[in-house]
């Protein structure tokens, strides 16, 4: 993956420009793996091995990838514990924190709308069919 460089120009945080770093930023985060990852770790401190209990379906190899994202956003925290075995914890920065509170309002967009989407849905599928 290849960084644009920052200039501090209006253009790097224009989303509609392809080549702008907010559209780079808002491609990292906006993945189900980021946003659930943020939520679960919107609780608190925790190991790997407890986030990945957390976000369920998640692969070993998903989830390294995406808190290897988030903390190259600066969003998410690693500490790794002089121990052994080694002991790694993750948690939220202060704009990972930022973050999930418009992740929390999007998790209630959802539950609110839910019903309406699923009859959309079979709506739509019910015309599908006989399209």
């Amino acid at each position: 993956m290849v960084t644009k460089q920052v200039s501090g120009s209006p253009d790097d945080a224009d989303l509609r420009r392809a080549d702008s770093l907010a559209r780079e930023i808002f491609s990292d985060v906006a993945n189900k793996w980021a946003l659930l990852i943020i939520e679960a770790l919107g609780e608190g401190t925790l190991r790997f091995g407890e986030l990945r209990n957390e976000v369920e379906g998640i692969s070993h190899k998903m989830l390294t990838q995406n808190l290897r994202m988030l903390e190259r956003n600066g969003l998410v925290e690693r500490t790794v514990h002089p121990v052994v075995p080694p002991r790694v914890e993750y948690t939220l920065t202060q704009p990972g924190q930022a973050l999930r509170a418009t992740i929390d309002g999007l998790c209630e967009w959802t539950r609110r709308h839910l019903g309406l989407i699923e009859a959309s849905r079979q709506r739509f599928e019910s015309e599908s069919v006989r399209t």
